[in-house]
């Protein structure tokens, strides 16, 4: 199949040829879940793992910021990359790599030695993640593209709700290392899918030269797009609430509320479900509704939420129905901002769509490891720290949705 496509003369009959169908899109979905899965399987054994490996709590929690440091490095590197090489070949070799890395992490003897295998595993992840993603954006234009990344981030959303549950359950069954064999078993099922259904997207005539200069070039180009840098701060400031809610939810409703763990995890996946069925009805809406409108409408609800969980942490001693409620809000409107806003971004730089992801890829996970340890300062007895992050990131990301407003001339119906 790739051979054939790389002989097409035009991007029309290539197009005609690589198509969207769904055994690709499930295969892009697989390769999304990998992050959630790789972290959130192993987080229920964080006292395990410093038992095993004799360390610290710290030194553990250390091993999710080099996972997301080389997750943002390898969406940054790996668009351009793939956007010079093509997709296919890059995109199975990062999958591979994944797996190998994981594979160390289940074998580690050392925190030190867990710690560089899971920055390599997250730079392998990211890699497979934008380079799926530009496949993506290289064979779908429009409501289509709209309509297909929300599909992805809605069934994706999946990954978030299974992946604690496994890993409890894994703990159950047997240690911390099974986890990891886990992901490297699962890393082996996506080089098949790779192989199966993925086709090269980008024949060399699309290609682009190569070269830290040729980078650079082409960042410039990215960047210089309005529109698309203020959709890259949609979605990146939806990521940061996400994760100011993902850091600080166990203290909140659990040290400060007395839920039992069993509810805190039906209530997580209860959220998360939440943000998978309004990514789901955002697909739905995608060439019905102006993206630009249900975007703002999760931006409202979002900051109704923040301002709502301030003055209940303020003056009311943070009550519990009133964080289910407002934590469920918010992590149901960010399903309507995150992949509507990352849509809208890969659709302004359609000559640079792996440049284009790798940016928004960047800017998406450095948010999530920045955030993380901020809304955690003000210690596990209050959620004011949160609560403003939860306001200031929808400011943010409000400010990015007027930043990247169309010109009136310029409207289309996906605007």
């Amino acid at each position: 199949m790739s051979a054939v496509l790389v002989e097409q003369s035009t991007p029309d009959r290539v197009r005609r040829q690589a198509q969207l169908t769904t055994t690709l899109i499930a295969t892009v979905i697989f390769l999304t879940a990998i992050a959630p899965l790789a972290t959130d399987m192993y987080v229920p054994a964080f006292p395990e793992v410093a038992d095993d490996l004799s360390s610290t709590a710290t030194q553990v929690q250390l091993t999710l910021t080099t996972f997301f440091v080389g997750m943002a490095l390898g969406q940054l590197i790996g668009g351009p990359v793939s956007d010079q090489y093509g997709r296919r070949r890059l995109l199975l070799a990062s999958v591979a790599v994944m797996a190998v890395a994981s594979v160390v992490c289940a074998l580690t003897p050392s925190i030190g030695v867990m710690m560089a295998a899971r920055f390599v595993q997250g730079f392998a992840g990211g890699w497979a993640m934008v380079i799926g993603r530009a496949v993506i954006v290289d064979l779908a234009r429009g409501a289509q593209l709209v309509r297909v990344l929300n599909v992805i981030a809605g069934v994706g959303g999946i990954a978030p709700i299974a992946g604690p549950l496994l890993g409890a359950a894994i703990l159950q069954l047997s240690g911390w290392r099974m986890s990891f064999w886990a992901v490297a078993a699962l890393g082996v099922a996506m080089v098949a899918a790779v192989l199966i259904a993925v086709p090269e997207s980008l024949p060399p005539h699309r290609r682009h030269g190569g070269g830290l200069r040729a980078f650079a070039v082409a960042g410039r180009q990215v960047l210089a797009r309005r529109r698309y840098v203020g959709y890259v701060l949609v979605s990146g400031s939806g990521m940061g609430a996400i994760f100011a809610y993902v850091a600080t939810s166990a203290f909140v409703l659990q040290s400060m509320n007395g839920m039992s763990p069993v509810a805190y995890s039906v209530d997580f996946a209860a959220n998360a479900a939440g943000m998978t069925l309004a990514a789901l009805v955002a697909a739905r809406l995608a060439g019905r509704v102006a993206t630009r409108k249900v975007i703002l409408a999760g931006q409202v609800a979002a900051l109704g939420a923040g301002v709502a969980m301030l003055v209940g942490a303020l003056w009311f001693g943070t009550p519990l129905l009133l964080v289910i409620v407002c934590f469920f809000v918010l992590m149901t409107a960010q399903g309507l901002i995150g992949p509507n806003g990352g849509a809208l971004a890969s659709a302004e730089v359609p000559e640079h769509p792996g440049t284009g992801s790798a940016m928004l890829g960047f800017v998406t996970w450095v948010a999530a490891g920045v955030i993380a340890p901020i809304a955690g300062l003000g210690g596990q007895d209050t959620a004011v720290p949160m609560a403003l992050l939860m306001i200031g990131c929808t400011v943010l990301s409000v400010a990015g949705l007027v930043l990247a407003r169309p010109a009136k001339a310029a409207s289309t119906a996906s605007h």
